[in-house]
């Protein structure tokens, strides 16, 4: 069976829609960010803020070897994943890698309860956003299929991803 990764920018729905998702085709849901967190016995936050981004982009790079080469999970993937051509090589090897999309509003709304954010904490975080969102444009197309998930159910997100031509397992 195929993995199914989902990537997108933060506060698209990679995470609800993994768990649940995992849970309805009875696969392993797999979390990058908790398995770094895990590894570096530290949060995100504090990975960023003491040892910076390019730590945590290496980093990130070891943890999606090591889960590419799983089988039968459902990965969410950590937002800026998709900027290193070689996770996604790792990826594709055995996944499918389906992007969710959101407005850079509806992300605002769904991320601004969340102190934990480290990108996101800045004066102007809709305007961080648009930019993020630009910079990492070309390489979320990259990902096998895309869903634009600010009008979406929980449920139709994943009708749609099960839907999917190498989504349906087994098939």
């Amino acid at each position: 069976m195929r993995n199914i990764v989902l990537v997108g920018f933060m506060g698209t729905g990679k995470t609800q829609v993994a768990k649940a998702l995992s849970k309805k085709l009875g696969m392993k849901y797999v979390s990058t960010d908790a398995l770094i967190e895990k590894k570096e016995k530290t949060t995100i936050s504090d990975i960023f803020s003491r040892k910076g981004e390019g730590y945590f982009r290496k980093t990130e790079k070891d943890v999606i070897k090591d889960v590419s080469l799983m089988q039968n999970i459902v990965i969410d993937a950590g937002g800026g994943v998709v900027i290193d051509p070689e996770n996604i090589k790792h990826l594709k090897k055995n996944g499918i890698i389906v992007c969710l999309w959101a407005s850079p509003e509806v992300i605002l709304e769904r991320t601004k309860k969340y102190a934990h954010r480290p990108l996101l904490n800045v004066a102007d975080p809709l305007k961080k956003i648009k930019e993020l969102l630009a910079f990492r444009k070309s390489f979320y197309e990259k990902a096998d299929y895309h869903i634009h998930t600010s009008k979406m159910t929980l449920e139709e997100v994943m009708d749609e991803i099960i839907s999917l031509p190498a989504g349906r397992q087994g098939g």
